[in-house]
């Protein structure tokens, strides 16, 4: 067993994951010992000007720091961190990097979408029943979103294919959801845009194979949380949740129709997803349906498992870069 630590740097929230990973007869294992998010916007602004804003690098900045001690007391013997859509598409990533390099002590990965979405297959189908694959896991980012067919067999994690695509609940908000709540029209701008690019994504795979859909990330858990009618946000009630599709649209059109001050009320809604989480729910809505069209899936398995849990178990071996 050994102590591990991953940190997650998307355009929306900064993660980190410290766990005891043990390798054992079965596979990899897990156990938590610290799991934290903050929401620091990286990406703001990014779809609109192509750069990471100062505003945006500082809070990401404070936000390490504080991980940083964290990592620095807990004992962790190897430390994995990727930098995701926001960091991929800025023309001053550089600014980024040598921020993180000066707190960390170490340059973050800016990993591919392909590599962005196996590390959130692995992550995610760790604790499912290898019997319900193959499986599509699903991640919507703030600025992007990754789609991976794969299955579980004889313990190995199998792809079948991956693909990851420029829309995202902050992007998809910033480009076309304005109004409080979004109008009518900007709702049918935003659903025919999200649906030319996740099709065009869902051509890429082999869709047909899946029976069974697994989104991630906090767009995924806060539909989940929506749909369970939960009081106050409960990730073990949310973990390996199963939401009919019709919960899942019923979610999207709450969150499409609400303010942000009603959301804001929401017990479960964390302050840094209260204005964009109708455009990551409406993604998600969307999606499901073009699968639907495709496959007889007619539920989603939430997990609150991901890329971070990916990142730390990707530790289970020496690394060569």
């Amino acid at each position: 067993m050994s102590r591990v630590a991953a940190i997650d740097c998307g355009t929306n929230s900064i993660r980190l994951l410290v766990a005891d990973l043990e390798e054992t007869d079965s596979g990899l294992v897990l156990t938590d010992v610290h799991r934290e998010m903050r929401v620091v916007r990286l990406g703001e602004g990014v779809d609109a000007t192509g750069s990471l804003q100062p505003a945006a690098i500082d809070r990401t900045w404070a936000a390490l720091a504080d991980y940083n001690a964290i990592l620095r007391a807990s004992g962790a013997i190897r430390v994995r961190m990727a930098a995701t859509s926001a960091t991929r598409d800025a023309a001053n990533r550089q600014d980024f990097v040598s921020m993180v390099r000066s707190t960390l002590g170490q340059d973050p990965e800016v990993i591919t979408g392909v590599e962005e979405a196996e590390l959130s297959f692995r992550g995610a189908v760790a604790d499912l029943d290898p019997a319900e694959g193959p499986f599509m896991v699903v991640d919507i980012g703030g600025g992007s979103t990754e789609m991976v067919v794969g299955s579980i067999v004889d313990g190995e994690v199998q792809l079948a294919g991956s693909v990851s695509m420029d829309i995202g609940c902050v992007r998809i908000t910033e480009r076309l959801l304005h109004g409080d709540p979004p109008t009518a029209h900007e709702i049918i701008q935003a659903r025919a845009w999200a649906h030319d690019i996740l099709l065009e994504g869902l051509k890429q795979l082999p869709v047909e194979q899946v029976r069974t859909l697994v989104p991630v990330s906090g767009t995924a858990t806060t539909v989940a949380a929506a749909a369970l009618g939960l009081s106050a946000y409960d990730p073990n009630l949310i973990h390996l949740s199963r939401i009919p599709v019709g919960k899942v649209k019923a979610a999207a059109h709450f969150f499409l129709g609400a303010t942000r001050a009603h959301r804001a009320a929401l017990g479960y809604m964390h302050s840094g997803r209260v204005d964009v989480i109708g455009g990551g729910a409406l993604v998600l809505e969307t999606l499901v349906d073009l699968v639907r069209e495709r496959t007889a899936v007619d539920d989603i398995i939430v997990s609150e498992h991901d890329i971070l849990d990916g990142l730390a178990m990707s530790l289970a071996w020496p690394r060569t870069n």
